[in-house]
């Protein structure tokens, strides 16, 4: 019969009771059609809200063991009929739209507030070697707005990895921080080089957002050191501040999550991103408290060479 093709599960009733179920009912709720057939509705699908449901028509969706279920029921006269779809992957696409969505956001916050300090710079009168750096600066992050831009239609793994020196992004790093380092008088060092596989501009993302913190929740005027490691075929590296010590320090990397002593507005986003990030190259992704300072680090892939 042309309802057993069906994918969503149909349950047809009159006056309470089951009068046809198609394969996908049966293979939902557990009952061969046979017996499905003059028993009870609340028999068949074993739920008050979908037996309510069917009296009354309407829409509702359900959980139903992890799983997402949109029921549609509609009655005529002594009729009824109850459609059930799984919609968990649609659902669960909506959610990754969102997180991907305020990814972007957070992502798109860091080039476009550089290319706007290049351009009121570039209001004064300078010498042409200053303007050329600047320009230089701006064609820059002109190109990681480029590349972001690309990464809607590709998602957010690393796909540009490549050899390079932490110190090229350790230098990237600084000179986009130059100005939030000399807002808080706060001196910021960098540990030993070491030759990493990664995608430079998300390696850079994960420093920004990782200095970035410890600049806003650490006392102002105190360093931000970045240490790095050797720790066999992998590269640790950890940014440290003096701020006070943190409480659940796992939870600061879920989504839309803040701690406790953040103020103003926020996403919530930021270890949410590094974790994500590092996670893509196989990496790992934490906070400890280590020598009285709090050291939110990750790992990444090194390369036999500089440093080892």
């Amino acid at each position: 019969m042309w309802m057993d093709a069906l994918p969503q599960a149909v349950i047809l009733t009159r006056d309470g009771a089951v009068t046809r179920v198609n394969a996908a009912a049966a293979r939902l709720w557990g009952v061969t059609q046979d017996r499905a057939v003059g028993r009870p509705v609340l028999e068949v699908v074993r739920r008050h809200t979908l037996e309510a449901l069917l009296e009354r028509g309407g829409e509702l969706e359900l959980e139903v063991s992890g799983r997402t279920l949109r029921c549609t029921a509609t009655r005529d006269g002594a009729d009824g009929a109850l459609i059930v779809e799984d919609v968990t992957d649609h659902r669960r696409r909506e959610a990754e739209l969102r997180e991907a969505t305020a990814v972007l956001s957070h992502e798109f916050r860091t080039p476009v507030a550089a290319l706007r300090g290049v351009l009121e710079a570039l209001e004064y009168d300078m010498p042409p070697e200053l303007s050329q750096n600047f320009v230089r600066q701006g064609l820059q992050e002109t190109e990681r707005l480029a590349r972001l831009v690309e990464d809607l239609a590709v998602g957010f793994r690393p796909t540009r990895a490549r050899t390079l020196a932490l110190a090229e992004a350790f230098t990237r790093a600084e000179r986009l921080l130059a100005p939030e380092l000399l807002a808080r008088q706060a001196a910021l060092s960098f540990g030993t080089d070491y030759l990493v596989r990664a995608d430079p501009d998300k390696l850079l993302q994960v420093l920004l957002n990782l200095v970035e913190n410890a600049l806003k929740y650490g006392p102002a005027g105190r360093p931000v050191d970045v240490q790095t490691a050797g720790r066999g075929t992998w590269v640790e590296v950890c940014v440290l501040d003096d701020g006070a010590p943190l409480s659940d320090t796992d939870g600061l990397f879920r989504a839309h999550t803040r701690g406790a002593a953040a103020t103003g507005q926020g996403s919530g986003m930021g270890l949410y991103i590094v974790r994500s990030i590092v996670q893509g190259w196989g990496g790992q992704a934490w906070a400890e408290r280590r020598d009285n300072r709090n050291a939110f680090c990750f790992t990444l892939p090194g390369v036999g060479g500089l440093g080892s």
